[in-house]
């Protein structure tokens, strides 16, 4: 008895069929840890999502300009790297494809006053509107964000607030030095009290209008242009467009991971830990799929002890069992992506309540994001763990001794 492959598909399809209990155990192994690692992959991908979206739109923006050696130079000589006619600038960063919009900040680090006692900051001159459309994951716990008639008008940093006793309505006083030796200082009113994805930006960070800046540091200029795109996945052709435009001319350009030591650390620390539990999860199939075919093929021993006497290759047994194999993950693997994508809109239809990462002051509501390159990789990998649990259960069942098979159960 020989199979072509249409024959041997045929009687691999029935085999698959007839034993049902068996290749139910088997699809049900399958489909769970395909489904497992599409929800694993999926949260992971959420978190890597909703943390990269934090630093954007808290802090970032998608990509910062500014003048080379800016990142290195600017706590010894801030203002050997200003940004002279930023508004021509923006103009020509506006030109880009998938630019939403530009906005200007600068920079400066002095020292805020309650009256009673200092604390170092790190500020920032800011366009308030254009800020307050950027900062959607800044969230006030206290007053309100800054608009552009808040002349004297400062947010503080949760931390600043808190180390300094303030909240809105009381004064302040910003103290700075300049290049040329002098010490400038302005008078505010605290506006707001903010909180962003980082504890530590919280504890030094002030921004007050970027007028006020202008006026505190005796300049017209800015130190970093934030560009805002309109779908972070075009950050790298939009950054790449625009370094082929501006570095000739003496500006550096970051996108938003390279600007965030947090993000690049967390992702890291999420990865492995979830790496390990794809892992598990890809030995837990492994196991359970050669448990189940060992445990089939020990109740088939007559039966291809009967193909091998009638003359049957070993190899033909040995295919056909893996024609079986090859079947079952096929069968396992759609049923646990259906089964993975109905649990996934369930899940994130109720979402999953997240304590805050390292270093974060808030937690969120996490999901699963179904991404397809994450979906078709994990059917895959139920297909080929199938695959690879079958070859030893089948090179033994090919190589059976003709005569005990036959005598296997007698």
């Amino acid at each position: 008895m020989k199979f072509d492959f249409q024959q041997r598909f045929s009687f691999a399809l029935r085999n698959v069929f007839r034993q049902r209990a068996r290749s139910a155990g088997t699809l049900a192994a399958i489909a769970l840890g395909v489904a497992g690692l599409i929800l694993a992959g999926g949260f992971v991908q959420d978190i890597f999502f909703q943390l990269g979206e934090a630093v954007i739109h808290s802090q970032s923006g998608h990509i910062q300009v500014a003048r080379k050696g800016y990142r290195e130079g600017r706590v010894r000589e801030p203002e050997s790297f200003l940004i002279d006619r930023p508004d021509d600038l923006k103009r020509v960063i506006g030109e880009a494809p998938g630019v939403q919009s530009t906005l200007a900040r600068l920079g400066f680090s002095g020292v805020i006053n309650n009256g009673k006692r200092d604390l170092g900051i790190i500020g920032e001159g800011v366009e308030p509107s254009a800020e307050e459309k950027l900062g959607t994951y800044l969230r006030y716990i206290e007053g309100r964000p800054l608009q552009d008639g808040d002349l004297d008008g400062i947010v503080l940093g949760q931390g600043v607030a808190s180390s300094l006793g303030l909240k809105p309505g009381d004064r302040v006083n910003l103290v700075i030095s300049l290049a040329q030796g002098a010490v400038n200082t302005l008078d505010f009113e605290v506006i707001g009290v903010f909180q962003s994805f980082s504890r530590d930006f919280d504890a030094r960070a002030v921004r007050i209008p970027l007028r006020a800046a202008r006026d505190l540091m005796d300049n017209d200029s800015a130190h970093v242009l934030v560009v805002v795109l309109d779908k972070t996945e075009d950050t790298d052709a939009v950054l790449a467009f625009l370094k082929n435009r501006l570095e000739n001319q003496g500006f550096e350009l970051a996108n938003w991971r390279e600007l965030s030591d947090f993000y690049d650390k967390t992702l890291k620390l999420y990865d492995r830990q979830f790496g390990v539990l794809r892992l598990i999860i890809l030995l837990m199939v492994l196991l359970s799929v050669t448990n189940s075919v060992n445990m089939t093929l020990f109740e088939r021993t007559r039966e291809f002890g009967t193909l091998l006497a009638l003359g049957d290759r070993r190899g033909t047994v040995f295919r056909l069992i893996m024609t079986e194999s090859a079947l079952l993950g096929v069968f396992g693997a759609v049923t646990g992506v259906v089964a993975g994508y109905v649990a996934a809109v369930i899940i994130s239809a109720i979402g999953i309540p997240m304590p805050p990462p390292p270093n974060a002051n808030s937690g969120y509501t996490a999901f699963i994001r179904l991404v397809p390159g994450e979906i078709i990789l994990a059917g895959v990998i139920g297909i080929v763990a199938t695959i690879l649990a079958a070859v030893l259960p089948a090179r033994r069942a090919s190589r059976l001794n003709v005569v005990e098979a036959l005598r296997q159960g007698v």
